[in-house]
């Protein structure tokens, strides 16, 4: 019989979520509105302070998407994206009809880089184009670098839209990620940090943003005793059921956050003594991740292998790994979109890979992992 499945990063229940859903049952809370949405953005804007504000939504894409909307993003316009990244980032530009404009990683965080950054800035300046919005993501937890990407953004007078999907828990010089951009988004997708099966939260820095974001999020309904409307609204909000299971999940954030730390330092210790193999990790004590996933890069010219190998060696038995994101501007979708930088993101999709990062992994699953991998690598370095 053949191994049970390891997930690469599958949901990982608390044990309290039940309360909050059948509060919820109990109550007949079971809309888009109610008691445990109200509680999940408290739980929310209290573990990120810095005066954030929190709507919840549906996806952290629908939250993408109004976070545009709220920045005055609209047909023609354009809108700087990071390439490295997964395709919600880049698509909801499109939702809007504008076009985005993809920039190169750098090698420390792999986030966008700085100085890529500023040549599609100038460049698009000097075609009569100036960027409506930079949407910069932190790389599966690990921050980028802000203070580089503030000075920039201010410098052109351009707004940040912090993809924080992959990064709740994380922190930058001890400031919670979710918090940087002129707006923020998180996720609660199934494979997050936490999950509410589906959802998502934009973060705001003004409670009169919020309520325009919660306002738009709920059919953008005047407030009039008919229904009435006089913007286009999105039926965007977060149900109660799901906001529930976002409640009992705070309460392990973390927990989990720890536990997928722990996962990124047993890899550290698995591959010490494989050379070629380099595991992705903070540049320096300014950052924090969650590592909500930890990744390797893979040097053929070391170890004979690809990180391809790697992959089918591992589903081979059952333990799930993917490639990191392709990047944007090699996507069939984006062809065509202006792109600015080098080689770095490309460079990144061919080397590297995702490994096993649940919260939910235990002793077991891990003596699996190393001793396939410390027998594959092996018996590679020895030919």
């Amino acid at each position: 019989m053949r191994n049970n499945k390891i997930w690469l990063s599958s949901p990982h229940m608390g044990g309290t979520e039940l309360k909050y859903i059948n509060q919820a049952f109990e109550t007949n809370w079971v809309a888009p509105l109610g008691p445990n949405v109200d509680g999940f953005e408290a739980d929310l804007e209290s573990y990120l302070g810095s005066g954030a504000y929190v709507g919840a939504l549906s996806s952290g894409t629908a939250a993408l998407h109004l976070g545009l909307i709220m920045l005055g993003v609209g047909y023609g316009d354009e809108v700087i994206c990071q390439s490295m990244t997964f395709s919600a980032s880049a698509n909801p530009i499109k939702y809007l009809g504008a076009q985005p404009v993809f920039v190169d990683s750098e090698s420390d965080t792999w986030n966008i880089c700085p100085d890529s950054l500023e040549e599609a800035i100038k460049d698009r300046l000097k075609k009569g184009k100036k960027p409506k919005a930079i949407v910069a993501v932190h790389l599966y937890g690990m921050p980028y670098k802000v203070d580089e990407l503030r000075k920039i953004a201010d410098r052109y007078e351009i707004p940040i839209l912090e993809d924080s999907a992959e990064a709740l828990g994380s922190s930058y010089k001890g400031q919670k990620c979710g918090t940087f951009g002129d707006i923020s988004i998180l996720s609660f997708n199934g494979n997050k940090i936490i999950t509410t099966s589906g959802g998502g939260a934009i973060v705001v820095k003004d409670k009169k943003f919020k309520d325009k974001a919660v306002f738009l999020s709920t059919q953008a309904r005047d407030n009039a005793p008919h229904y009435q409307h006089s913007e286009v609204g999105y039926n965007y909000r977060m149900s109660n059921i799901c906001a529930g299971i976002g409640r009992g999940q705070m309460e392990v954030l973390d927990k989990h956050i720890a536990l997928r730390r722990s996962m990124h330092d047993f890899y550290v210790s698995l591959f010490k003594e494989k050379p070629g193999i380099t595991v992705f990790k903070e540049p320096n004590t300014d950052f924090f991740s969650n590592h909500w996933l930890s990744a390797i890069i893979v040097d053929s010219s070391i170890v004979g292998v690809n990180r391809e190998d790697v992959r089918l060696a591992l589903e081979a038995e059952n333990i799930e790994s993917r490639p990191l994101w392709k990047p944007m501007h090699l996507q069939p979708v984006f062809e065509g979109c202006p792109y600015y930088g080098g080689k770095v993101s490309e460079d990144l999709f061919d080397k590297g890979l995702c490994l096993p990062s649940g919260s939910n992994l235990g002793e077991s699953e891990r003596e699996r992992i190393s001793g396939l991998l410390e027998v594959f690598f092996d018996r590679k370095l020895s030919v």
